[in-house]
């Protein structure tokens, strides 16, 4: 198998710290090797060294001659071409933006255009020629059909996710031998996942990957490469593998490390025996005691895993929030129809769709951010709202990272507790040192796990995340999981991790086409089985819809109007029934109470039960009543 590069002994690195430290890689032709490693630790930088966009500190690199590559960067760029088919053709060079130039022309002249914009097309035919740059507008034109892009829509115009898109195209369109691809599911909906997935399967180069994305991972490497605290260590296998062999071996380097540190211990105590023992000691013993000082100094510890917590608040009310017959369109675009549904406390829901679809457009209107055309959204009572954006718009780039978690001051109360904003940080991994870095010196996955940090900072019981998951390391990833899995409060969760919603959510929210979100229950599998194509095609592994309890059946009458008042008026009903039933609940949770007579405390106990009753009655009269239909005319 021919040999496409091979680093040897690269040193690199940044701000004072080594990202990179002596390290060794070689790339065979065909291999689909995944790069894994903890955000910050150096993984963009060495695609970026291996894209001969960046020159190590040291060490060299021997590329095979004529080598080409190319690199899809994890961030988005503020930079690119105004159309989607100049983005794509910057990819091929020089020859492509002459050609994307010559076109851009050729199209104004269609139309009438002056003397000058003729010389200018004449001059890019002469430079075509020289380039040998005809080919490029049809390899552009074949790669946009392929991706499923308008040529003619603007970069800056579209969604994050089909910049994704735009990217990729312009790192596919060159053919390059070495594909390097940072965190290529960011931001892409399921559909252009399994699409990507399914291209890189069939991509006849070499693919070096980042990726969060445990499935996509499990699906594509054939290799694992794990970037740790600078070194790299090869496991020749899949993922699954990988995961099993590397417990082991952290397992084996701890038990070194405390035979090092009991060695170093013993030859310690033995250096500060008395004067006697000392004169009679052995110099050889000496010098190996030195070493054993030297190797423990050179120990990098590993980072340890993020201590990632969210603050409780108070419990919101049964009901958290009711959409009504919801409508939203733009630009003459249907974005959601006759949306209706009913989030109750405890719900975890995941929402999926196309990128571009409304899942962003929905949350805010759920949260009252954005009016819609039609319907309404009526919240519970005593909602404490957590509010995750995915393009980080709740942080400041020139703001240091403490600066922007505790705006400014050095302490935060978590869980009842004042707090140094510097302690809490290194819950989530930031030194002091970076703590007080600028946020815009940070990687990707140190903004998300730094917008983690100040979404926690503050209690919650409704926690809404739009794609939380992008660029996040994949122990961080799966210790959110957990959090999220554990909280007691309503999740609201938008992203395109298959197997991040699999764990974590209790119903879909799926957009299906002309504005229709439908309920499903379960998570990404459940979804697959129950989706209208799948019942459609009746294949095995199809089961019949079985609605979440927020989902309403076609309703066979409408609401009389005593109904309907009668429904308008629960709401109110129930809040007032929960606010008595949470005093009652604080009364009874206090010694002092039962230091009254017997009587008092009986009749409190009843009363409790009548709340709870009188709360089970006005709800199930509430998903009757709701079940019905709109009012009568």
């Amino acid at each position: 198998m021919a040999v496409l590069l091979t680093a040897r002994d690269i040193e690199y690195g940044f701000g004072g710290q080594t990202l990179l430290d002596k390290i060794d890689l070689q790339i065979d032709a065909g291999e689909r090797i995944g790069l894994l490693g903890r955000n910050g630790a150096g993984k963009s930088t060495l695609l970026r060294i291996l894209n001969r966009e960046l020159v190590p500190d040291s060490g060299r690199i021997e590329f095979q001659p004529g080598l080409r590559s190319s690199l899809l960067p994890q961030e988005l760029p503020s930079n690119m071409p105004a159309t989607v088919f100049e983005a794509v053709a910057a990819g091929l060079g020089k020859r492509g933006t002459l050609s994307a130039e010559y076109r851009q022309i050729s199209r104004r002249l269609a139309t009438g255009g002056d003397p000058q914009m003729v010389r200018r097309l004449d001059r890019l035919h002469q430079e075509l020629d020289a380039a040998d740059g005809w080919d490029a507008e049809r390899d552009v034109d074949r790669m946009l059909t392929k991706m499923a892009l308008d040529p003619d829509d603007r970069f800056d115009h579209l969604s994050a996710g089909m910049q994704r898109n735009v990217l990729l195209a312009r790192a596919l369109v060159a053919q390059p031998d070495l594909l390097l691809l940072d965190e290529p599911t960011n931001h892409l909906d399921i559909t252009s996942i399994d699409r990507i997935e399914a291209m890189m399967q069939k991509w006849p180069g070499t693919l070096l990957f980042i990726t969060h994305d445990r499935a996509f991972l499990e699906g594509l490497a054939g290799r694992i490469v794990e970037l740790d605290r600078g070194r790299l260590k090869v496991w020749r296998c899949d993922y699954p593998t990988y995961l099993q062999r590397r417990e082991a071996d952290l397992a084996a380097e701890a038990r070194a490390s405390k035979r090092l540190d009991r060695k170093l211990a013993s030859e310690e105590a033995w250096k500060q025996k008395g004067l006697k023992a000392r004169r009679r000691r052995n110099e050889g013993r000496v010098r190996a005691l030195k070493a054993l000082r030297a190797e423990r100094q050179a120990r990098r510890e590993a980072a340890g895993d993020p201590k990632i917590l969210a603050q409780q608040a108070e419990r919101s009310g049964k009901l958290v929030m009711v959409a009504e017959k919801i409508a939203c369109r733009h630009e003459g675009r249907t974005i959601i129809e006759d949306f209706s549904s009913v989030i109750m406390r405890g719900d975890k829901v995941g929402i999926i769709g196309p990128n571009g679809c409304g899942k962003s457009t929905l949350l805010q209107i759920l949260l009252g951010q954005l009016a819609p055309d039609a319907g309404r959204v009526r919240h519970g009572t005593r909602l404490a709202i957590a509010y995750f954006d995915q393009l980080r718009g709740q942080l400041d780039a020139e703001r240091s990272v403490q600066d922007n978690v505790a705006d400014g001051g050095d302490t935060l109360v978590i869980n009842g507790q004042r707090r140094h904003v510097l302690g809490y940080l290194k819950d989530f991994l930031f030194t002091p040192e970076r703590a007080r870095s600028p946020v815009k010196v940070l990687s990707g996955g140190e903004r998300n796990r730094l917008l983690l940090a100040k979404l926690f900072a503050r209690p919650a019981n409704l926690l809404v995340l739009d794609e939380p998951t992008n660029d996040l390391d994949l122990q961080t990833l799966e210790l959110l999981e957990d959090l999220l899995m554990a909280f007691k409060g309503t999740l609201l969760l938008v992203s395109h991790d298959r197997a991040f919603i699999n764990n974590v959510v209790t119903g879909i929210l799926a957009f299906e086409g002309d504005g229709r979100v439908a309920d499903y229950v379960g998570g990404y599998d459940d979804w697959l089985r129950q989706r209208p194509a799948a019942v459609g095609a009746k294949t095995a592994a199809a089961k019949p819809h079985t609605p979440l309890r927020r989902a309403r059946p076609q309703r066979p009458r409408k609401l009389t109007y005593r109904e309907k008042e009668e429904l308008e008026a629960l709401p109110g009903l129930i809040e007032t029934l929960e606010t008595e039933q949470a005093g009652l609940f604080e009364t009874l949770s206090d010694p002092q109470f039962y230091q009254q007579e017997g009587e008092a405390v009986a009749a409190a106990r009843s009363r409790l039960a009548e709340l709870e009753s009188a709360l089970h009655t006005a709800y199930g009269r509430w998903e009757a009543l709701e079940a019905i239909g709109p009012a009568a005319n």
